[in-house]
Parts: structure tokens; C-alpha cells; sequence
């Protein structure tokens, strides 16, 4: 895949690698805790709905940008498609491989900045994030960087959960025990607001689908089981806590995690059943 001729500006304004640090902390936050199995406990669906929703056959030359472990772009490649996966984080791209492997895809995998994507403009029919772009922490790069490297006439999709769904919720209870964002940040969630979307692409993409639904999560027993999972194993959870734990919150930010997983249950107290809220959104590239 041809590279980008010349270099890429800062997303911050500043000069390229200026924000190597925030980078860092990015790729250390996913490569904690065990996301891998969390896309294999319960996110696994989203994948192919997003695949669907794009959709992707024989022969489309599709982009996965912060594509994680693969979630959509196995899929996409088992539906015979040229598939390149992206994401920051190499632990995740070696994960990726193995579940690849494991199901018989042939795809290629590439470490790559959703800010700053090192790929030529115009290289994809599709390009594609699920559950992935919308964490990097300035939405105006990354839309810039997946119109950029969209053809005309091609397709721009996303899956993103929503802020008014139960991961904007966790967000919003995580957010006093986190980190202070970057300058320039916004939050992940905004990413799953019509409107947000519509204004980021502007007249570049024509969105011409904007469907909310629910991701039925079924794989836990207690209501605690869900907010240990989380804190276990989700990145931005184990930064929230770590840092809860420099001024002595941990206890605080658990009995805050707990409780938003009973009030978000709508199961009953021995079988859990959570829904999370997601917003698909599909357009053409002008």
C-alpha cells in the first residue's frame, strides 16, 4: 500500500511525533488489560453488522481504521474483500493475526495512527471503523483522514456506541476519577450523535444511513460480573481506576462502577442482560 508523499501535520497543529507522548499512553491503555477477550465475550456481533451495512464483497479494497483485533475486518476479508486492518496498538494487531489465522482470513495488518493514516489518498472503496476511530481523541483528524484516503464515490461506515447508551454512560461515571483529556479532545461517545457525525463529514460524504440499535449482552450472571469484566480487562476503565488510585479513590471509583452495572441492568439480579446503544452510519465520499 503507497504512503502519504508528504508528511502529515500534527492534529494538534504542531509538527509530526509532537503528540508522541499522548500516542504512547494510548497504545499502553489498549495493550493493558485483556481486550481481546472482551471482543470475544460479547462484542463480537458488531463486526459484521457494520460489514453488512457497508456493503462489502469480493474484491473491495476496504480500510479498517483502529480495527482492534479484527472484529470487522475478518469478516470483511471473509467475504472475500482486500482488507487492510489498522490500529495503533500492536498487542491488538497481534491478536488480531491470531483470531485471522485461527478462522482462515487472509488480511493485512498495519500499525497506523487513526489521526494520521499512513496510507496514499483515495486507496479504498471502503473504509471502516467499528467501535474503534471513534476513541481517538480529535474527531476532526481522524474524519479528515478517513475522507482523505476514501475514493470518490466510495463508502465511509462506522459503528459507534452512542452518549446517550449505556457506554456514554460509563464514560460520563468515569469521567471525574480519569486523567484530564488532551487539548483539543472530544469525547468518544459524540461519535454516536447523527448530527456529530453529519457535521464532521460535511459536504465531503453524503450520509445516507443513520441507524440506531442494541448490542444484547447476555454473558454475565451478576450485574458485578459486568463492572469486574470492565475493570479487568477494558483499557479506558484500568486508566480511570489507576489514576483514581493517586489520590486514594479506588474504593470509590468500584462502588461507582458496581452501581452503574445494577442500574444499567435489565435483566434481573441472578441473570444479567445489558443493551447497549449503537449508532451505524453509512455514507458515500463526494
Amino acid at each position: 500500500m503507497a504512503s502519504r508523499s508528504t508528511p502529515a501535520q500534527d492534529p494538534a497543529g504542531g509538527p509530526p511525533g509532537a503528540d508522541a507522548e499522548l500516542k504512547a499512553r494510548h497504545r499502553a491503555m489498549w495493550a493493558s488489560g485483556d481486550y481481546a477477550s472482551m471482543v470475544e465475550t460479547f462484542l463480537l456481533p458488531l463486526g459484521p453488522r457494520l460489514v453488512a451495512a457497508c456493503g462489502i464483497g469480493r474484491g473491495t479494497r476496504v480500510l479498517d481504521v483502529a480495527a482492534g483485533t479484527g472484529n470487522a475486518a475478518i469478516p470483511a476479508a471473509q467475504q472475500g474483500a482486500d482488507v487492510t486492518a489498522s490500529d495503533l496498538t500492536p498487542e491488538l494487531l497481534e491478536a488480531g493475526r491470531r483470531r485471522a489465522q485461527a478462522a482462515g482470513a487472509e488480511l493485512t495488518w498495519a500499525e497506523a495512527d487513526a489521526e494520521r493514516l499512513p496510507f496514499a489518498d483515495a486507496s479504498f472503496d471502503v473504509v471502516m471503523s467499528s467501535i474503534g476511530a471513534m476513541f481517538a481523541p480529535r474527531h476532526e483528524a481522524v474524519a479528515g483522514e478517513l475522507i482523505r484516503v476514501c475514493r470518490p464515490g466510495g463508502t465511509i461506515g462506522l459503528l459507534s456506541w452512542t452518549p446517550e447508551g449505556m457506554v456514554g454512560a460509563l464514560f460520563a461515571v468515569m469521567g471525574p476519577f480519569a486523567p484530564p483529556p488532551p487539548p483539543g479532545a472530544t469525547p468518544p461517545p459524540r461519535w454516536g450523535s447523527e448530527a456529530h457525525v453529519r457535521e464532521l463529514l460535511g459536504d465531503r460524504a453524503t450520509l445516507h444511513t443513520a441507524e440506531r440499535d442494541v448490542l444484547e449482552v447476555t454473558a454475565f450472571a451478576h450485574p458485578r460480573d459486568y463492572a469486574a469484566h470492565f475493570r479487568e480487562r477494558y483499557g479506558p476503565t484500568i486508566a480511570a481506576r489507576a489514576n483514581a488510585g493517586r489520590t486514594g479513590r479506588e474504593a470509590e471509583f468500584d462502588a461507582a462502577l458496581d452501581g452503574f452495572c445494577e442500574d444499567w441492568n435489565r435483566g434481573t439480579p441472578d441473570r444479567a442482560r445489558f443493551e447497549m446503544e449503537y449508532l451505524v452510519a453509512v455514507g458515500t465520499r463526494a
